[in-house]
């Protein structure tokens, strides 16, 4: 075949429809004279632009030299040397000296078959498609025994979908060209195309008296046949592929997913087990029998098979992949969690050094609540592949969440050695320094970051909160100040920057009415949040509103048992005068831990330091 055949095509309609010389008509009789009727007014000849002059110019240049016709041997020979000049810079992808040279020998000889095929090719391949399908159409007028010229013509229209104009072709050539029914699988294919079922399938049947049976076409008709909702047809095809390939497990696979596919559940169940017993560890049977189990309620069973086809490397990592994504869509899930773990520990298992299997597995493991695991897996993913920024990021943040102080601080640096320009891990940076209490650390690792926010002004919020927490550690409180307003600029509810600015104006003992006010708006928000109404109390026991205070810290200590709450609520007991319970409190402070450098003075002295 040559290489117009290969090419998507276009269709069209253009120059070569010659008119041949003017016939005389004889002399009429003379009628008699009539009126003349009114002249109209001459319209002016519209002005050709220089391009459409051009194109005329060619057009009658093209028919000059077909109406001219007769060769001489010299002639005969340049048009050859130019027919073979023009096939050369075709093939050197040169197009237009290739169609200069073609058109050449086009006007020494117009009526050479392979001359118009060749134009044709090369106006097709420059896009000049009503030149390619006429110059097509000529070839064929000279030769129409040649099937490449039916090739390229039908290519043309199918190109611009076509397709009736195609199946013409098609037609022709399989009925006008000896040993061309090979084309009826082409002109049933550009049936199917066309959505026209019924003609792909009589041409198929027609191409299988011709050839005997064949595999792909028994695997086409049954895909027309449940197009048509002919289901019975469509198995009937598939039992027939089985029985001419005994050995082929892949029709049997076939035939149990269309069983499957349609709720015939007991055939798929049948069909995938007779594929099991040719080949036993097949992961597609497995995968076929658990969804036909799953869809009858034996989940135990569909479990089983579910687990036995993840065992299988024949069922790659990708598969094994979108799997377990639709389990992770359905996480939190106690029904399905501990399969979905199972499933994420044997792809790791199967697949040791796939990254993919790691990842996915961490994915799961997280949404299972299982952090450490988690941690460990995307860990293992970036020993193999530490390219992936997503990953990095959820180790991080587990370090975070488990106030993992060194692997936070480990973890953060190397992603920055890789990520330099990301501020998240600038961010983990900075909180790792903090939990190391090494708020100088932590305040570069956060300006860093945040210059890299400047388009992001939600992450710049969140680095102000952490910036207003070190300052006050560093006792830098005027930038401590001007990092939360600048968070609460942005969002005027952020809970984090509400309570850490107002609890740190209360231990300064400044602004305590705009201390009072933010934290009273926070508890109004979560009225049941400890560490939000500790705040709140130790607020308004700065403004010596002891008994305001004494019920914000018993509604924390319904939830809470922190020994900073508890000591509060000792040192309001003491202000109110029950020395013995704030005692009490101060000794489970003590015992809880997180109670402040004062408290064995305050328990050994019965007294109140501040």
């Amino acid at each position: 075949m040559t290489r117009a055949a290969l090419f998507s095509l276009l269709l069209s309609g253009l120059l070569l429809t010659g008119t041949g010389y003017a016939q005389q008509r004889p002399a009429a009789a003379p009628e008699k004279p009539v009126q003349e009727p009114v002249k109209k007014k001459k319209e002016k000849p519209k002005k050709l632009t220089r391009k459409e002059k051009k194109e005329m110019q060619r057009l009658a240049a093209l028919e000059a030299a077909k109406q001219n016709h007769q060769l001489t041997e010299k002639d005969r020979e340049l048009s050859e040397s130019y027919f073979v000049d023009g096939v050369k810079f075709l093939l050197l992808e040169d197009y237009n000296k290739a169609q200069e040279r073609l058109l050449k020998a086009y006007q020494l000889n117009p009526n050479n078959a392979a001359i118009n095929y060749k134009i044709a090719e090369t106006n097709l391949l420059t896009g000049n498609l009503k030149d390619a399908v006429n110059f097509a159409q000529a070839a064929l007028r000279i030769d129409a025994k040649n099937p490449y010229y039916y090739l390229l013509l039908a290519q043309v229209y199918s190109s611009q979908k076509q397709y009736d104009e195609a199946a013409k072709v098609y037609v022709s050539l399989v009925h006008d060209v000896p040993d061309s029914k090979e084309y009826l699988f082409n002109l049933a294919d550009l049936y199917l195309a066309q959505g026209k079922l019924n003609e792909a399938l009589t041409t198929f049947n027609e191409a299988e008296k011709e050839f005997g049976p064949l595999d792909e076409v028994s695997f086409k008709k049954q895909q027309i046949y449940l197009k048509q909702n002919n289901l019975d047809k469509a198995l009937l095809e598939g039992e027939a592929l089985i029985a001419a390939n005994p050995d082929e497990v892949r029709y049997v696979l076939a035939q149990a997913e269309m069983y499957a596919a349609n709720n015939r559940l007991p055939d798929a169940i049948r069909v995938a087990q007779k594929a099991l017993r040719q080949d036993p560890e097949n992961p597609q049977a497995h995968m076929i029998l658990a969804d036909a189990y799953r869809q009858q309620g034996n989940l135990a069973e569909s479990e089983s098979q579910i687990k036995q086809a993840f065992q299988s490397p024949g069922l790659n990592i990708d598969q094994k992949v979108r799997i377990l994504i639709d389990y992770l869509k359905q996480l939190p899930n106690p029904a399905i969690e501990k399969t979905a773990l199972d499933l994420a520990d044997i792809t790791t298992r199967v697949h040791p050094k796939e990254p993919k299997a790691y990842s996915v597995a961490g994915d799961v493991q997280l949404l299972a609540n299982k952090k450490q695991l988690a941690r460990d897996n995307y860990l293992r993913a970036l020993r193999y592949d530490n390219s992936h920024f997503k990953i990095w990021q959820q180790v991080v943040s587990i370090d975070a969440e488990l106030s993992q102080t060194d692997s936070l601080l480990r973890h953060t640096s190397q992603a920055l050695e890789l990520f330099p320009n990301q501020a998240v891990f600038w961010f983990y940076n900075g909180v790792g320094y903090t939990f190391a209490k090494q708020p100088a650390k932590a305040v570069r690792s956060l300006e860093q970051g945040r210059k890299l926010t400047t388009d992001n002004p939600e992450l710049s919020a969140q680095f102000d909160v952490q910036l207003g927490d070190v300052y006050h550690e560093l006792k830098e409180y005027d930038k401590s100040d001007a990092a939360y307003q600048a968070a609460l600029a942005f969002d005027a509810n952020n809970a984090q920057a509400l309570n850490n600015y107002s609890y740190y104006l209360s231990l300064r003992g400044k602004d305590l009415p705009k201390a009072k006010e933010m934290a009273g708006k926070l508890v109004k928000q979560f009225p049941d949040n400890d560490t939000y109404l500790d705040t709140y109390g130790w607020v308004l026991y700065k403004l010596k509103d002891y008994s305001g205070a004494r019920q914000q810290l018993e509604k924390a200590l319904k939830t809470s048992k922190d020994g900073t709450v508890l000591e509060h609520y000792g040192d309001v007991l003491f202000q109110l005068g029950d020395a013995a319970r704030a005692v009490e409190q101060w000794q489970l402070a003590r015992k809880a831990g997180g109670a402040s450098t004062l408290i064995d003075r305050k328990i050994k002295d019965r007294k109140l330091y501040e």
